[in-house]
């Protein structure tokens, strides 16, 4: 019997080495060279004997062993390949198995050396080893060895290194606080950790075996996270409803080297506790916004009842501070330029606070002579110094005993009254000038300046104990020109206040509104309360126009359209972003007649500009 009679040998090239030292081995299955050479041997002398002796050689191995030549006849194969395989000798592989000898194909090339690889036959899976037979350094044709998958599993589970791994997977498994549910590719469920034991109160051998198909239309579960990802083959995550509780279950695919899906892993989680925590703290945070709204109505209302018009984010912050501080006694130091309203935070403070009922004296330091302001204050008794009353006279911390005492300039008090007001301060005791006894009285001490206290400190003109002392609660008071959301409510509100003291009807034109918003009030809202009150008493008619506005308002306005030019201290990039923000608005606005006219002139989205006219009360 001539195998290779006529057969062309392939070039063995520089990747294998002579038939005399070649031994390869597939997972401890090893080709003996004597079992090679006495292959060749028989190709060569077509000897029966030798042949007799390779294939008991062969079936003696208990493997599936098949040998073909250069182009793929089967030359000789073992007992088992012909009973698993259903092959035989003279068979073409490439007919037989043409997925497999796509492979061996490439070792015959020469360009594989040899490789190994799984494979399904038969719907049976192998793991194949390929080995080219090499005579004179030439390849002749190629050796094949299967081992079916169960043989591997066994072979693999006699190792050592396996148990350790395995006792380490299982450890890990079992431990996890999460459940886990393992299915192969067909979502029938192989391995389920302690954990979803619980969550799912069943135990593992109730479900071990069974599909997931099985289990929906049992209602063991209302959907299947593993058998959605054997069929998309994605990563699915969705909720399930169990016994009334929501669990998450996660499922994701695993893949094998060839990209088929081999394994499906399902974590799942039982939801119910946290959810039941995520409505809780939304009651609680729903609880705690009602109370902050009824707390700012509250505010609000008092505002209005004061006739505080307060608009702005800053405005705003300064009242809520003064209504806060008004429930206690602590001294305040209220900081803000000349005419922005300092004495009307001053006023809130006392009238929300216990004292409400008894005096507010009110004091200017900068309009008293400095050798009055100690007896202002303090009083003094008779013949004190020249020019005393004979009775003596009480000071105005006597006066406001009980209430409150506003120390307005209080930097422009001389550094000898600050010592005596320090002293109050500190024990509530005060000295009438030309007396030697203290007198205790009870009085709140509210100050207000618009110089810069730290700076006067630092010059030696304002004692920095008593500046401590004075500084417990700062509020800040904002310049109407950082109020800007204030102006035009402050206008309206004036404008209709002296209308009906002069007992007229006035409004203002859009131009003259636009004039007054523009301009930068460095006089703060005592100015725009005079402007308004000239504007009501000196214009002609019913409508107040640029016209009827004073010089340096127009002025302003025609040299400086959007406000950009004299802008003053304190005035910041912000804010004078928003005054030409608004201004741009208020000019398309009167050029275009809807909201998606205005965005697509100014290059914006509509939903931009309805949150900006929101934003300027446009």
């Amino acid at each position: 019997m001539k195998l290779y009679a006529g057969k062309k040998q392939r070039s063995f090239g520089n990747h294998y080495k002579p038939i005399h030292v070649l031994q390869k081995s597939v997972h401890g299955i090893i080709i003996h060279h004597c079992i090679i050479n006495a292959f060749v041997h028989n190709y060569s002398m077509n000897s029966n004997p030798i042949q007799f002796s390779l294939q008991a050689l062969t079936d003696a191995t208990a493997r599936i062993i098949i040998v073909v030549d250069l182009q793929g006849i089967i030359v000789l194969l073992s007992k088992l390949a012909g009973d698993h395989l259903d092959i035989q000798v003279g068979d073409n592989l490439e007919t037989e198995i043409p997925g497999f000898w796509l492979q061996v194909d490439k070792v015959l090339s020469g360009s594989l050396s040899h490789c190994e690889l799984p494979i399904q036959i038969a719907g049976h899976e192998y793991l194949v080893g390929v080995n080219p037979l090499i005579e004179n350094n030439m390849i002749a044709g190629a050796v094949c060895v299967l081992i079916h998958s169960s043989q591997l599993d066994t072979m693999t589970r006699r190792l050592p290194s396996f148990h350790t791994l395995s006792r380490e997977l299982d450890t890990i498994i079992d431990s996890s606080s999460d459940g886990l549910f393992v299915c192969d590719a067909e979502a029938n469920v192989i391995r389920v950790n302690p954990a979803s034991e619980k969550i799912h109160n069943t135990t593992a051998e109730e479900l071990v075996g069974r599909n997931m198909r099985d289990l929906i239309d049992n209602e063991f579960i209302d959907r299947s996270a593993a058998l959605e990802t054997s069929l998309s083959l994605e990563t699915v995550s969705l909720l399930q409803n169990k016994n009334g509780r929501k669990l998450i279950s996660i499922a994701t695919p695993v893949f094998d080297e060839q990209n088929s899906l081999t394994r499906v892993v399902v974590s799942e989680r039982d939801i119910t506790e946290i959810e039941n925590l995520q409505h809780e703290l939304e009651a609680q945070q729903a609880l705690k916004d009602g109370l902050l709204d009824q707390m700012l109505a509250m505010q609000q209302a008092e505002l209005e009842a004061q006739e505080i018009i307060a608009r702005s984010p800053a405005m705003v912050r300064a009242l809520g501070q003064s209504i806060k501080v008004s429930k206690v006694d602590s001294s305040v130091l209220i900081l803000g330029e000349s005419g922005a309203g300092k004495g009307l935070i001053a006023d809130m403070i006392h009238k929300n606070s216990v004292r409400a009922e008894q005096p507010l004296i009110k004091i200017n330091c900068g309009a008293i002579p400095e050798s009055l302001i100690e007896a202002e204050l303090f009083g003094y008794e008779k013949g004190a110094f020249t020019g005393a009353q004979a009775t003596g006279k009480p000071g105005h911390f006597e006066l406001a005993d009980g209430g409150t005492l506003f120390l307005d300039e209080i930097a422009e008090l001389p550094l000898t009254s600050q010592v005596k007001l320090l002293r109050f301060l500190e024990d509530g005791q005060i000295t009438r000038l030309g007396d030697t006894r203290s007198r205790t009285v009870n009085v709140r001490v509210l100050a207000a300046t618009h110089q810069d206290m730290e700076q006067l400190v630092e010059n030696g003109r304002f004692r920095l104990d008593l500046y401590y002392r004075l500084n417990v609660i700062p509020i800040q008071v904002p310049a109407l020109r950082e109020r800007h959301d204030c102006i035009v409510p402050l206008i309206r509100h004036y404008v209709d206040k002296f209308s009906n003291q002069v007992g007229v009807s006035k409004r203002l034109t859009r131009a003259a509104l636009d004039a007054l918003t523009i301009y930068p009030y460095p006089g703060n809202v005592r100015e725009l309360m005079n402007l308004c009150e000239r504007m009501v008493v000196m214009s002609d008619t019913d409508l107040i126009d640029l016209s009827d506005l004073p010089a340096q308002i127009t002025t302003f306005t025609t040299e400086n359209p959007l406000g950009l030019n004299h802008l003053l201290p304190g005035q910041t990039l912000q804010q004078t972003l928003d005054q030409v923000e608004k201004k741009l608005l208020e000019t398309a606005c009167k050029r275009h007649n809807n909201q998606t006219d205005i965005a697509v002139a100014l290059g914006v989205n509509q939903s931009t500009i309805a949150r900006k006219l929101r934003k300027h009360g446009l």
